[in-house]
Order: C-alpha cells, then structure tokens, then sequence
C-alpha cells in the first residue's frame, strides 16, 4: 500500500542532511495531504495515522532535523493539516500525548530569519481548533492548578513582534483561548508571570499616547499637514490596541475582565484623569491636556462600560461635587463621599464601585499599597486650584482646542446611557450651563483668525448643542452669529476676484452635502482625533508659496466656512436644509461676445481647428520648440472662459490648430511690461483639482504637493496690439465672473436663507 510505503520511508530518515532534505519534506508533504483527504473521505486512513503513530515520527523528524528550512516546512504542513481536519476523533489524536507541546517547545531559532511567521501560524492553527474539551490536552495541571501551558505562554512571547501580521495572529490566538478557558485556566493567566501580559499591554498604549503627544507639540521643519498624517498613522495602533482590550473584556470572564480593567484604570485612565485635573506634574511619562481629552474620549467611545464611564464621571466631577457639599441638603454626595474625604479616599471608592461589577468581592485589595487611592497620593482636589481648573477650565478657555475638545468628552459622558443619572444630570445642569456653552462657540465662529477645520469643529458641536435644548438664540448671541456669517460671506465674495471663482459654484454643491452630514454625525461616531488634529492646525503653515494650489485650498475654505454658517443659519431660523444645493438655473442669457464668435470655439480642445476670426497675431518662445507665431483668443461662455493659443492652419488660411489652452479665471492680471511694452505675462495655473465627490478634503490633505505655475510672455508687433489683447482677456474674464456671481447672487444676499 502507497501509504505505509511512505509512512515507511519517514521512519527510516535517521539523519536529515543537505542529501535527503528534499526527500523528507516530499515525504511529508504526501502524509499530510493524504491525511487531509482521508479525514473527509476515508476513515481508514486516518485509522492507519494514528496505528503507525505519524505525529511522534514528526516530533521525531523535528528533533534530528535542525534546520529551519525542515522546521518551516514541517509547521507549514501541520498548520495546513490541523486546519483542514473536521472530526472530532482526529483532532483529539493530534492533540493527545504532548505531540502539540512537543513541537511548540522545540528550541527553534528565530533570530534573523523567517520561521517566526510559521512558527505563529501553527500556534494561531491549533489555536483555531480547542474547545473546552480539548483544552485539556494542551495544559500541565497539579493538583486543583494549572502549571503549564505552552500555546499560550510562547505564543506571547511574540506579542510585541516587529511584523503587523505576527502581532495580529498572537492577538487572535489569545482570544481564542480566552473565549474556551476555565476558571482554573483563567487563574494560571491572570496571575503573574503571565499576568504581566496586560500590564505590557497598556503600558505599551500609554507609549504609543506619549508617542501622540510627542506629534501634537512637535515643534519641527515638517508641515502640519505632513504631522497630521503621521498623527492618523499612530492614531490607529492606538485604536486597533482599544479595540482588542475590548474583545478581552467582552469576553465576559470577570477574573480577565478585572485584569484588564485594573491596568487600564492604573495605567492610562488615572494618568490623564490627573493631567486633566492638573494634580500632576508634567513630565516625560505624561500628557498634555489636549492629549489627555483625546485618550479619554477614545477610551470611552471604544471600551466603554458602565463601570468606566462613570468611574471618568465622577473624577472630573469631584471638585464639583466638593464645593456642591455646602448647599445640598443630604450629608453624603454620589458614591457615600462626604466633603471631608480626601480625593485619594474618593478615587478609591470609585475603584471598588468598578471592580464591584466583576467579583463579589469589589473591595479586595482596595486600601492596600496598589490601590488607586494610594497611586494618587496625599494632594488633595479640594484645593481652590483644583475646583478653578477643573473641567470648566478648558470649557471656558481661549483656546478653542481645549474648548472643543472637553466640550466633545462631556457630551460622550451626558449622551452615554450607561453613565449615572445623578452624574448625568449634573452634567447637563451644573457644569454645561447651556447658554453661556453657546455664547463660547459663537465667539470662536466669530473669531477670523482660527482655521476652516475649528470652524467646522465648532459648528458641529453648535448643531448639538442648539438641537437638544431647542434653544433660541437671545439678541446678543443673535448678533455674535450675524457678525460671523457676514464675516464668512465676504470671505467668500473675495474668491471672485481670485483664480478659482470658476470652481466656487461646483464646489459649493459639493461643500453643502458634506457639510450636512458632518453637522447631523452622531456624538457616539465622531472620532476624537480631530482635537489633536485642531491643536496642529492652529499652527500655521509658512512654507505654502503663493501658487495655484494654495489659491484652491484658500477658496475651497471659504466655501466650506459659508456652507457652514449658511446651514446653521437655517437651523437657528427653524428652516429645512435640503440634501442638496440647488443654484440659479443655468440658463442666464449668454455674452454677445461669445454669440458674436465662430461656435467652434466653445468646444475647442488641444489639437481643434478653429476659424481665426479675431484673434491676435503674436509670437511665443517655447522651452522646447523654440519662438513660434501664433494666435491668440480668449472667450468665456457661462461659468467656462478659456484662452486659445491657436497656430496657422498650413492649407486653410482662416484656419487656426489650437496647441495650447489655459482657464481665463488662472490668468491673474495680465500685466504688461513696462520697459517692453510689447511683451504681455500671463501667470497659468497649472494645478489640477480633479474635481470629484471627495475633492476639497483630498486635496486638503495634498497641501504640501504643490504645483509650480506655468508662466507665459507672448510677444505682440505693437504696443497697440497688446494694450488690446490685455484688454479683451480682461474683459472675457469679467464676463465669465458676472454669471458665476448672478448663480450666486440669491445665495449671497442679506436675507439669504435657504429655501
């Protein structure tokens, strides 16, 4: 039989050398797909596995191998096998008698080479296939406890991995195990060494939110735009680590759900807890306010739970609690905690509320020398210092970073339903008094100086605001926001002097549906990064040069800046806002210039040919084709304008081939030059929006691209000629903008609203 002839063969491998390597990884291969095929189809194959002992051959082959190359190969071959067995008889087999265990101990040698990837994928295999019936098989008990178990303990020895995807695997091979365990397992994983695990774990986040911090208060040569993009790349490790503390807690297991909550509590949360509430001092090992709101807001948003939420609650509501003491009737304010506690008693009364939802036994270890209370200190938050620069200190600040971004961490704790009525209600009473929150807002929106972004930013949480009071707006606010929407529309109206006003009415449509979405975004599917992203914005960046593509960011911003306060001026007056922004029809009578012109100029493209007609003779110098005569011509039709640089046609005299073209509104101001007042310079603008669904926020993060300019100087026989030429493309130039400003015309009024 072909298969005892092969099994056969393996065994009487003694030595595996350069001569007969290929041989035993040939052999291997056989066994392990005939293995494969007969699980699904054969049972007597399988029968033959177990008989002839296969899997002691391969521990066997493994020992006398040593050479990677046998070693990758041998745990390719298991992954695949282990992976492709169904029944529930063969993977007891391979799991019974240490045969896994054996192999995964083996003394592999990882450094500098690629076994570590296959070496993970088996773990990750067998890991894929346990249950609490198998479990057994691949731990070491004595007595009531468990000693050893080796897929776990050298699986995490990869968990800090330079490669993504060995990180990755180690991950999901602990939630496998995690998702099967027993108490008695859970009990060997939550106790030291192993229990170091979690501890790394977030000790490792708290370096990547250092690492964040580092980025925001970088005071470097790179751009801040080129900052914010190394600010997403590092945002999202930090997310991806969130997301995986909170499949272990989900996991459901108090004793590993207690574990991982005490190092976050320690570790991360108490830390910015402390910054917020600056009982600490700055230092290498801590954050920014700033940075402090956003590890809070993100930590709430993605673990989230009871216990977290209002163990963050009732921290930076304690100096408001303290101070509330005098005037409240009862004698114990939230959580059983007089005014007389100090704040270390308090934090560890708020400790042993959160482990209370994970054991029976909530104030275990509560007042000993690890207690959160005791990590916190004797400084006390009762003092004047604390109670001033509270939460309401950054709410009040001038810095609309500070401002948005612990306005963005109340809301999460107001809106959350897991957060305490009590601390809820005094959220929303105590410390956001809705009308002077809305007077702050409405003086960043008047404040000309911060960036398009702490517009829309502010905007948003506007939006909220207004919505869930039903407020209206009293005169003086009234004002403050009359004076920041015309403060935005003459912003806007400056663009139609620019070398974009071609583009505002395209991009206000666009500007208006995303504007609609991000104001209606819910608080709970905001992400916080846009505080640190603000923080970097406020920074401006001087190394734009003035080009085509700075000119297109600077009238995309004021477009979104208008779209903004347009829709918050519906909402204020108690209009609808449309899905979509309807301009004037299109449909305004064309310029008698254009009607005066040959038609084929409106669909002239590189290589047409059109009739000469009036066009002006005049030469060009080319970087690559040297001084050629040309024609010039410029024309506008609508909201289009373009200027045509036209060559003789060789057979049809009235015939001109275009060979180049340039957008009139690029063209800046023509200017004749004084000592050759023959020569005429036009600035082309070169930069391309593609303007698509997502133009205006692609190219705001494309800043530091920019294009250079393309000059032309085109040289006329007279002063006369040129002084005319000057003239016309003036004059097309003026006409393509008065039908873009009548578009716009209803939209730009005093009164405008939407209708």
């Amino acid at each position: 039989m072909v298969w005892t002839y092969v099994v056969n063969e393996l065994r009487g491998i003694k030595v595996v050398d350069r001569s007969n390597r290929e041989m035993v990884i040939d052999l291997m291969q056989s066994i392990v797909e005939t293995v494969t095929y007969g699980d699904r189809h054969d049972p007597l194959i399988f029968e033959y596995f177990m008989e002839y002992q296969v899997m002691a051959e391969f521990v066997r082959v493994l020992r006398i191998g040593k050479n990677s190359r046998i070693e990758a190969t041998l745990l390719q071959y298991l992954s695949i096998m282990i992976q492709n067995i169904d029944s529930e008889q063969a993977t007891y087999y391979c799991f019974s008698n240490d045969y896994i265990n054996n192999i995964i101990a083996h003394p592999y040698k990882f450094d500098g080479g690629d076994l570590a990837p296959y070496y993970i994928s088996f773990l990750r295999a067998v890991s894929s296939k346990i249950n609490r019936d198998t479990l057994c098989l691949l731990v070491k008990v004595d007595g009531d406890n468990v000693i050893s178990f080796p897929l776990y303990s050298e699986a995490l020895k990869f968990a800090r991995h330079g490669e993504k995807m060995i990180q990755t695997a180690v991950r999901a091979l602990s939630l496998n195990v995690y998702n099967v365990s027993d108490d008695m397992v859970f009990q060997f994983l939550t106790s030291p060494p192993l229990s170091n695990y979690f501890s790394d774990l977030v000790q490792s986040l708290k370096e990547q939110c250092i690492r964040l911090d580092t980025i925001v208060h970088a005071n470097n040569e790179k751009s801040p735009q080129g900052r914010i993009k190394e600010l997403q790349l590092d945002a999202d490790k930090v997310v991806d680590d969130l997301y995986y503390l909170k499949d272990i807690i989900s996991v459901g297991e108090l004793q590993l759900s207690r574990c991982v909550m005490e190092n976050l509590l320690k570790l991360l949360v108490l830390p910015a807890l402390l910054s917020l509430l600056q009982l600490e001092e700055k230092s290498d090992s801590s954050f920014s306010a700033v940075t402090s709101l956003y590890i809070v807001s993100r930590l709430l948003q993605v673990v989230g739970g009871r216990s977290l939420i209002n163990f963050v609650a009732g921290v930076i509501l304690y100096p408001y609690l303290a101070s509330s003491k005098e005037d409240a009737a009862q004698g114990n304010n939230c959580n059983g905690t007089s005014g007389s506690d100090s704040f270390s008693r308090y934090i560890s009364k708020l400790e042993a509320v959160v482990y209370a939802d994970f054991d029976s036994e909530g104030t275990k270890n509560i007042n000993g020398e690890n207690s959160l209370g005791c990590l916190v200190g004797c400084e006390s938050c009762d003092s004047p210092s604390a109670k001033r620069n509270g939460i309401l200190g950054y709410v009040f600040s001038d810095n609309p970073t500070l401002l948005l971004s612990s306005l963005y961490l109340l809301l999460i704790l107001a809106e959350n339903e897991d957060c305490d009525d009590f601390l809820s209600r005094m959220i929303k009473s105590i410390v956001l008094p809705q009308e002077k929150i809305v007077d702050v807002l409405l003086k960043v929106l008047a404040n000309p100086q911060v960036t398009v972004l702490t517009f829309q930013q502010t905007g948003w949480f506007l939006e909220k605001w207004l919505r869930c009071q039903g407020m209206k707006l009293g005169n003086d606010s009234s004002m403050l926001f009359n004076t920041s929407y015309e403060q935005s529309r003459e912003r806007l109206q400056k663009e139609f002097d620019g070398p974009w006003f071609d583009y505002i009415p395209d991009t206000l449509r666009n500007e208006w549906e995303s504007c609609k979405k991000d104001l209606e975004e819910p608080v709970n599917r905001k992400d916080p990064l846009f505080t640190l992203e603000l923080h970097i914005n406020q920074q401006k960046d001087d190394s734009c040069a003035a080009t085509s593509s700075v000119s297109w960011q600077k009238m995309v911003d004021a477009v979104k800046a208008f779209v903004l306060h347009l829709q918050l001026k519906a909402l204020i007056w108690k209009q609808d806002r449309p899905d979509k922004l309807v301009l004037a029809v299109e449909t305004l009578s064309t310029s008698e210039s254009w009607k005066s012109r040959s038609s084929d100029h409106s669909s002239a493209n590189f290589g047409a040919e059109v009739a000469l007609g009036s066009a002006f003779s005049c030469r060009i110098a080319f970087s690559n084709a040297g001084i050629r005569d040309i024609y010039v011509i410029p024309v506008s039709k609508g909201k289009s304008g373009k200027l045509l640089l036209m060559e003789k046609h060789p057979f049809r005299t009235q015939k001109g081939v275009v060979i180049a073209i340039a957008p009139l509104p690029g063209l800046s101001q023509p200017k004749i030059e004084k000592e050759h007042p023959t020569w005429l310079h036009l600035q082309i603008r070169e930069f391309d929006p593609r303007f698509d669904s997502s133009k205006t926020k692609s190219h705001h993060l494309k800043r530091s691209n920019h294009v250079t300019d393309g000059r032309w100087t085109l040289g006329f026989p007279n002063a006369e000629a040129c002084k005319a030429a000057q003239l016309m493309i003036l004059e097309e130039t003026s006409r393509q903008r008065s039908f873009v400003e009548q578009q716009l015309a209803l939209m730009l009024r005093d009164n405008a609203l939407v209708d």
